[in-house]
């Protein structure tokens, strides 16, 4: 007999509520929850892959071991014990020579998000490296600097706004990142409809540009230019509502700004001054904000973008007012549970990054292990992460894996990372763990407390990723883990919270429990700075914007770069859903016809890119959509390696972008700067 399970769709940060209709162990349907608070029925493709990833035969069950070229299945037991013995021998001849990669599947499993600590206090590392560096850790160094608190992450109030301006995203794909937003579609639907106006900055003509009222082509890795400008033009205005008064150093910000000229900042960043001016009249005249992610990360002024995006939004008096950039009081808080994050603690052993975090940068990961020495890493442990496709010049990093002399990934897939480790220990299926958006829910454009329980029962001799977690850590130091289950700490986190709920209640309601939309007036009592204030002068975010010059101008004709997400894809880890790999080859380089017709490259020919760092053979996509001068290649792809399961997902492996990406950083967060890097492209 067929029943249906509530259900949240981890895949990605949109936490759509699902029904999963199951009879025995197969899955009969995946829908969209109508009752869902949320996500409203809303679902996307990726939905779908919660079966296939359930369903892959491809899926790893069993522990694999690496003798040699050979794959050998073993028991978990074996694997701990085995495990353990050689990180022992390798932490007795240097305590430092461990590290742990952190992926971002972790920021979609509670139980992985409380136990990770276990294996990094088995191993007493500091080589701590994660996705985080990948992709969002300048808005978190703002977070902390501006709101006292790492994990304070500001959202915009998109259901009651008037004006919603997007910098570098691209929420029509991705459902939001750092901004749990699903349905975008209907939500831009209903702001259009109460006379508002959605407006979209980015070098390429996005699908969120696409059903945007106005779009503005940006030069890549300029934003940095166009924000100051805006804070100039929005600083000249008066806001709708005074700025509040706890908030300090607008004045020493606006006196810095002087040195930068309106008109050449314009030119800079490919923006009309006209344009940005009338952008700063929305921001100043009623409920408006500006929202930037991605895009704005990944470049080396990426956390000079975050503070200046915060910065705008606080001048033009948007900061905690309805339909501005407001925080959310999640069913379990976050920011009230987790330490605030800190800067400095440690330097990296090679070129003397600082910590952020707790956290050195995923792209120096390379170095370590490359560089002999007292504290050369030696023994590496991945969870849930996918380097070599994931972080920058993968492929000099898959070639520095080799020197290892342990490497193990918890991971449900032999990939370009896994396949060269010894150790492949793979968790249980995705719908047979439980689910609880404990990082995603605090960024949710509206409140909902909701817990998923496991659609399907675990499988006879399987782990789950928390459990693999302990016994690694158990492994490793000698001693068991002693510490409450994931679901018992999930409880107590609830009742803790500032709804005082209990799991008992939350699982009452499977389509979750509504809160309402964020909360307005939390500040200054939810602030975690010292003095309950938001200084906007921060100290080293001021001497770099005192640095920060006007490009030269360059040559004509010279091409930069840009990666891109799509809707059926989430990162690197979704090439084995057969049905979302259909269709279209989507691992394409897009073009402008106009860069296209002046190296003689016609649409869907063969072309190679090359960078500093190396080249890529791939298909152009011939697209007015590009800005010209600009070309985007998307990140997650490049599965072609020989035996290895996930490079024969419908013959389309792709290409790594990030083959050809850089090792440089933006030096205030450790992130990568992907964006705006030089590339060639020319017919093959």
């Amino acid at each position: 007999m067929p029943t249906i399970h509530h259900r949240t769709c981890h895949i990605c940060e949109a936490n759509c509520g699902v029904l999963v209709e199951v009879e025995g162990r197969n899955v009969l349907s995946i829908k969209g929850d109508p009752d869902n608070p949320l996500s409203r029925g809303h679902i996307c493709p990726k939905g779908s892959a919660l079966q296939d990833l359930q369903e892959d035969p491809e899926r790893l069950r069993k522990p694999l071991k690496r003798v040699g070229c050979e794959w050998h299945e073993i028991s978990f037991e074996q694997a701990f014990a085995e495990i353990g013995e050689k990180t022992r021998a390798i932490l007795a001849k240097d305590a430092g020579a461990s590290a742990v990669y952190i992926g971002n599947p972790n920021a979609h499993s509670y139980g992985n998000a409380l136990n990770a600590g276990f294996l990094e206090k088995a191993l007493r590392t500091k080589n701590k490296f994660s996705a985080s560096t990948v992709d969002q850790m300048p808005h978190q160094v703002a977070n902390l600097r501006l709101w006292g608190h790492a994990s304070m992450f500001p959202i915009p109030d998109a259901d009651r706004t008037q004006t919603l301006v997007i910098l570098g995203g691209n929420p029509m794909a991705s459902n939001g990142s750092l901004w749990t937003v699903p349905d975008f579609r209907n939500r831009m639907r209903d702001l259009k409809a109460r006379g508002g106006k959605l407006v979209v900055i980015d070098p390429r003509r996005t699908e969120t540009a696409k059903i945007a009222d106005q779009h503005l082509f940006i030069r890549p890795a300029s934003d940095v230019f166009l924000l100051v400008a805006l804070l100039k033009a929005v600083m000249e205005r008066t806001p709708f509502r005074p700025v509040q008064d706890f908030v300090t150093g607008l004045d020493e910000v606006r006196a810095l700004l002087d040195r930068f000229d309106s008109t050449a900042c314009a030119t800079a960043c490919g923006v009309k001054l006209d344009d940005i001016e009338a952008l700063a009249d929305r921001f100043t005249s009623g409920p408006a904000v500006l929202y930037g992610r991605m895009g704005v990360a990944t470049q080396a002024h990426g956390t000079l973008n975050a503070w200046l995006i915060s910065l705008i939004n606080i001048a033009a008096g948007q900061l905690d007012r309805e339909g501005g950039w407001v925080f959310g009081l999640p069913a379990v808080d976050t920011v009230g549970v987790l330490p605030p994050g800190s800067i400095g603690r440690f330097t990296s052993r090679v070129s003397g990054h600082r910590s952020v975090l707790g956290e050195f940068p995923a792209a120096a990961m390379v170095e370590e292990i490359e560089t002999p020495g007292k504290g050369q890493i030696k023994a590496l442990f991945v969870v849930a992460g996918n380097p070599v496709l994931s972080t920058p010049n993968g492929a000099r990093l898959a070639k520095a894996l080799d020197s290892l002399d342990l490497m193990v990934s918890i991971d449900i897939y032999r990939n370009a990372t896994s396949a060269q480790a010894h150790y492949i220990l793979p968790p249980s299926g995705p719908l047979e763990r439980d689910h609880y958006g404990l990082f995603l829910l605090p960024m949710a454009a509206r409140t909902i407390a909701v817990y998923s329980p496991p659609t399907l029962s675990q499988e006879d001799g399987t782990l789950h990723d928390w459990e693999i977690l302990r016994g690694l850590a158990h492994a490793i130091s000698g001693e068991p883990v002693q510490a409450p289950t994931p679901r018992e700490s999930l409880d107590g986190l609830l009742r803790a919270g500032p709804y005082a709920l209990t799991l008992e209640q939350v699982e009452a309601a499977p389509s979750g429990i509504d809160l309402g939309p964020p909360p307005i007036g939390q500040l200054p009592a939810r602030l975690r700075t010292e003095d309950k204030r938001v200084s906007c002068d921060v100290a080293e975010f001021m001497e770099a914007l005192a640095a920060l010059e006007l490009p030269v101008e360059e040559a004509a004709g010279g091409l930069r770069l840009i990666g891109r997400r799509h809707l059926r894809t989430n990162n690197s880890w979704l090439a084995n859903s057969r049905r979302l790999i259909k269709g279209p080859d989507r691992c394409t380089v897009m073009i402008h016809p106009d860069d296209a017709d002046a190296r003689g490259i016609a649409d869907g020919g063969q072309v190679i890119v090359r960078s500093d760092a190396g080249e890529i053979a791939l298909c152009a996509e011939v697209t007015e959509d590009m800005m010209p001068g600009t070309v985007s290649i998307p990140h997650g792809w490049g599965h072609a390696l020989p035996g290895v399961a996930m490079a024969n997902a419908l013959g389309k492996p792709g290409v790594s972008v990030n083959d050809i990406t850089l090792s440089a950083i933006d030096t205030l967060s450790g992130n990568a700067a992907l964006s705006g890097i030089a590339v060639e492209v020319a017919a093959a």
